[in-house]
């Protein structure tokens, strides 16, 4: 009986040293998976906070916590299985699929342009699109959902980028280390959104209050008068509050413009390379030889110009493919689109 048990307890430890071994392999895996998908993390962080800004103090945080829990509800509901099966059954289709998703990107990110360039012609286009009655209920809504589908393209990059570094395996450690990834980013990306957003609020606190040190170690009473570090504090903490308030606005509006930079250059960097796979590597080829020239031109800056000349080329075939697919969205795919539905309507009342 007592050999039995120890043999049992010995199995026992047995299986806990492999799933520690497991869990190992799963943090390190994601960790390098997760490095290779920073770029496309960075091009995250940057496009989130423009669907925030317009917006109340109030409704921030809420719309911040709607986003990451679609952010959620796309890694890991329908990009996680999505990924194992097309890896799976149909790698071959990974690469279409990322594709048509830069392509959207690509769309979305000159549209902004376009609306930047020309903002009469884009409320036209909006007006074409059939935007809906623009109660503050709708604007978010809108708002949330377009930040949501944008975030399935990127989260979409970067389950690819993941599942692709990810040595070959069992299905399941495969899909801890997708599911590790996918939480661990979204948490680092949205809760990074919320302290930006949120540090204007911080900033009037701070400027605002004469007992910081109390305030930190909660044990501000108004009756009391500051303490001593307090008092020697509370300037600094009231010029770095100052700064804040007034550098937050021109800090949303440089990641509004980082954004929208970042989706043509992902969708674009998407397209090149994807073309590379279908034999058209041409275009691949020359961006690297540009790149390459220029950081040739600039010895000691040579990584860091190739890549802001890589970057920028990509985001040039970005901003043409998004250019030319406005027009084809606004005068095809809408009406074809507003046609079907209006096909659908009748239907249902000649059913009724």
């Amino acid at each position: 009986m007592s050999i039995g048990l120890i043999a049992l307890l010995d199995d026992i430890a047995g299986l806990a040293k492999v799933a520690a071994a497991s869990l190992d392999d799963v943090t390190a895996q994601a960790a390098k998976a997760g490095a290779k998908a920073a770029g496309v993390v960075i091009d995250d962080a940057a496009v989130t906070p423009r669907y925030v800004t317009g917006f109340s103090a109030a409704r921030e945080l809420p719309i911040v916590g709607r986003i990451a829990l679609g952010s959620l509800k796309n890694k890991l509901i329908y990009l996680l299985p999505a990924a194992l099966l097309l890896s799976l059954f149909a790698p071959w289709a990974i690469t279409p699929l990322l594709m048509i998703g830069g392509a959207y990107l690509c769309y979305e990110g000159s549209e902004k342009v376009f609306e930047a360039l020309f903002p009469h012609g884009a409320h036209e286009h909006e007006a074409a699109v059939g935007a809906a009655t623009q109660t503050a209920q709708n604007v978010e809504d809108e708002k949330v959902s377009g930040a949501i589908k944008t975030d399935f393209i990127l989260s979409a990059e970067i389950m690819a980028i993941t599942l692709a570094s990810i040595p070959a395996g069992s299905t399941w450690m495969q899909a801890m280390v997708l599911a590790v990834v996918g939480i661990g980013i979204t948490a680092l990306v949205y809760g990074g959104v919320a302290l930006i957003v949120k540090a204007d609020d911080a900033g009037v606190a701070m400027a605002a209050s004469n007992r910081p040190v109390s305030r930190m170690l909660g044990r501000a009473v108004p009756s009391r008068p500051p303490t001593g570090a307090d008092r020697a504090l509370a300037p600094l903490t009231k010029v770095f509050g100052r700064g804040l308030v007034k550098g937050m606005p021109i800090l949303l509006k440089m990641l509004a413009i980082v954004g929208t930079a970042a989706m043509v250059w992902v969708g674009g960097g998407i397209i090149v390379h994807g073309l590379e796979g279908y034999g058209f590597a041409w275009l691949g080829h020359a961006i690297h030889d540009v790149a390459a020239a220029a950081g040739h031109a600039v010895p000691a800056m040579a990584g860091i110009v190739e890549w802001l000349v890589s970057a920028a080329a990509s985001g040039l075939v970005g901003l043409i493919l998004g250019a030319v697919l406005i027009p084809l969205i606004h005068f095809i795919a809408v009406p074809l689109l507003k046609a079907l539905r209006g096909g659908s309507r009748k239907a249902e009342k000649h059913t009724v």
